[in-house]
């Protein structure tokens, strides 16, 4: 921890210089006069992914290097030795966006000449550390974190709360409920509105908690290490009430948040169609008005617990002479919640299930609507044409909380690699013994801590109102790569059984995937946080 603190700021100062070196030069390849082009940037797309992806190991290295002064303990002095040893060797090497796609730095014409400082710690990522960190974690084999988080004690008593509960909840019953494809029990979703979970941030006065951000990643991230369902319950009342509170007019956060705050309604955001994907602003979707009303016509599909919900989130277009955002209205659109016989009985309205792989708890839709009636006090804001704007304006908390997710499915895989680890023998011997099992553990464990303070810093930048929607990005799009080979290198420690349904770990495989595209796929991602970057 002393070799961190001490070459950790001159280290940060290289790197800052790094990237202030690449952005530049990019700049200069993609913009012109004096603006981004698009047309530039996409066809420099690699290494605009790769100067995202710099950037984002950037932000996490200087994470890192603060929580390590925060905390202390051997286990954590060792999680910011190897982290920074191995990401500065991947600065040095080649950062990994997928299993076949590198950030190098020669893809932005820069080069780096680490420092004796520098060259030290990356050193750091020996297999004696990695050795020691496995042991060490071994020998606190029930924990829910690996290391002291560095968060406030009201936090740590909110994570605790939260850990319990789902241990007691959840956990048992996940890999069940996947397995036999079922919604997450309602007894369940009551418990958790008893819990707050529905109005964590809706501010006291409008009957919700009142609580930071900080306090919804760490609810997040509990429940997404017994089920991602269960963690994803919270984003669908996240995403309504920060539609509401931003784009809102008085009248409808009065009506609507007390009852999103409550758990009396549950919603569901209808955004994607089969042929737009991230393409947002391209949406055919209408609505035309009737009266005072409006008549929905259209095709949605991935919408995540579209059945059971008794309001939608609708994004539509009321302009139709527009053919991009400018055009797009969102609506409070109420329905009836659907039955097992019946699952979308409300008027001009339809819906198929989509069968997945994972993410089950609360099942995929498309959705179609034909002459669907919104009440014409439920468009948000009450004036046609903001509909892009009010939700670009939820996109940072959303993705704050996907990133926990991310975190809660990693730590999640973490303690099944490792408890399989430690009970499986193999040549007389336990697995966590043979140095390339325990590798895996240590950075497992490692990357974990990384992602996660990453997002607890873009959790803080929001709670004191700067925006974040780059560092936001950032924990999204490390949290989710750090999830899925959290999940693979987990099974791949279970060996053939790992590939067995009966195994949680193959349940957790399959939610891990979905993190790299949901919310913002892991390139589009990429494409923002360049944009903002290059200016």
């Amino acid at each position: 921890m002393k070799d961190v603190q001490h070459q950790g700021p001159a280290v940060l100062s290289e790197l800052e210089d790094l990237l202030t070196r690449a952005t530049a030069g990019l700049r200069d390849r993609v913009a012109s006069g004096g603006r981004v082009d698009p047309e530039l940037l996409e066809r420099h797309q690699h290494a605009a992914h790769a100067l995202s992806w710099l950037a984002t190991y950037v932000t996490a290295l200087r994470q890192l290097h603060a929580w390590s002064a925060r905390v202390e303990g051997r286990t954590e002095a060792l999680i910011a030795q190897i982290g920074f040893g191995e990401y500065l060797t991947q600065i040095a090497g080649g950062i990994p966006m997928s299993q076949t796609e590198f950030a190098r730095l020669s893809d932005l014409g820069v080069d780096w000449k680490p420092s004796d400082e520098a060259r030290a710690m990356m050193a750091g990522n020996t297999p004696e550390a990695r050795a020691e960190m496995a042991e060490l974690i071994a020998g606190n084999r029930g924990a829910a974190t690996v290391g002291a988080s560095g968060l406030d004690e009201d936090l740590e008593m909110i994570r605790d709360q939260f850990r319990r509960w789902t241990e007691d909840k959840v956990a048992p019953h996940a890999h069940d409920w996947h397995l036999k494809d079922q919604l997450i029990p309602m007894e369940i979703i009551e418990e958790l509105a008893e819990l707050g979970v529905f109005g964590l941030t809706i501010p006291e006065d409008m009957g919700g908690l009142g609580m930071s951000k900080a306090a919804m990643v760490v609810v997040s991230e509990e429940l997404s290490r017994g089920y991602i369902g269960v963690g994803s319950l919270g984003t669908r009342s996240e995403i309504a009430a920060e539609l509401i509170l931003c784009g809102g007019t008085e009248e409808q956060k009065a009506h609507w948040l007390p009852r999103l705050a409550s758990g009396e309604i549950l919603p569901t955001a209808v955004f994607t169609e089969p042929n737009t994907g991230s393409d947002l602003g391209s949406l055919r979707t209408r609505a035309v008005r009737d009266g005072n009303d409006w008549l929905v016509t259209g095709n949605k599909t991935w919408i995540t617990h579209a059945a059971r919900t008794h309001v939608m989130t609708l994004l539509a277009r009321t302009d139709p002479a527009t053919d991009d955002y400018r055009g797009l209205s969102m609506f409070i659109a109420e329905k009836t919640p659907g039955t097992d016989a019946e699952l979308f009985p409300t008027p001009g309205m339809t819906g198929g299930e989509i069968e997945v792989l994972g993410y089950r708890g609360m099942k995929e839709y498309e959705l179609g609507f034909d002459g669907f009636r919104v009440d014409g006090a439920n468009l948000l804001g009450g004036v046609t044409g903001q509909g892009f704007k009010q939700l670009m304006q939820t996109f940072e908390s959303a993705r704050i909380q996907t990133a926990a997710r991310a975190i809660g499915v990693a730590q999640n895989a973490l303690e099944l690699g490792l408890r399989y680890a430690l009970d499986r023998k193999q040549f007389g011997k336990p697995l966590i013994a043979f140095p390339r099992v325990a590798d895996k553990l240590a950075m497992m464990a490692v990357e974990i801590m990384i992602a996660r303070q990453l997002t607890y810093f873009s959790a803080w930048e929001k709670d004191h109102g700067h925006r974040c929607d780059v560092e936001a990005g950032m924990a999204k799009l490390l949290g989710a790569r750090v999830a899925w080979s959290s999940a693979d290198n987990a099974l791949q420690i279970h060996g053939g059984n790992g590939f067995a349904l009966e195994y949680q770990i193959s349940r957790v495989l399959c939610d891990a995937r979905i993190l790299n595209i949901f919310e913002g796929a892991a390139e589009i991602q990429a494409q923002v946080i360049a944009r903002r970057l290059l200016g």
